[in-house]
């Protein structure tokens, strides 16, 4: 069973809707990194019961992705922070070099604090 990193981002997003068990199991094979033997003698049930658990859980996990969209919406608005930080930084530099404007170097300033500010809350 290859393991999909992208599981692991929506743990962090839905795995509330999980049981106990099944966010136990999935944090030891996800975060983890442990395979299903190892969990499988850890957790004393067989290596067949961490699989099935597993994949019910991931397949939890991807309907929940598929219906609500959270974890796309999330790297959508961190990428686009991301982009409006290398723009107000390009500005910045370009300030300096150019044309230097107080007003246009405080107002950049705020942009770059603005989207570290929004990338905090994500």
């Amino acid at each position: 069973m290859a393991k999909d990193i992208r599981l692991g981002m929506l743990l962090d997003f839905y795995g509330e809707l999980l049981t106990d068990k099944q966010q136990e199991l999935m944090h030891l094979y996800y975060e983890d990194d442990l395979s299903l033997s190892e969990i499988s003698e850890n957790e004393g049930i067989t290596r067949q019961g961490v699989h099935d658990s597993i994949r019910r859980s991931e397949t939890v996990l991807l309907e929940m992705e598929e219906k609500l969209g959270l974890a796309a919406r999330f790297a959508k608005v961190n990428e686009t922070a991301e982009k409006i930080k290398a723009a107000a930084n390009q500005i910045l530099e370009e300030n300096a070099v150019y044309c230097y404007s107080a007003n246009l170097n405080r107002n950049a300033r705020e942009i770059v604090m603005l989207t570290d500010e929004l990338q905090e809350q994500l």
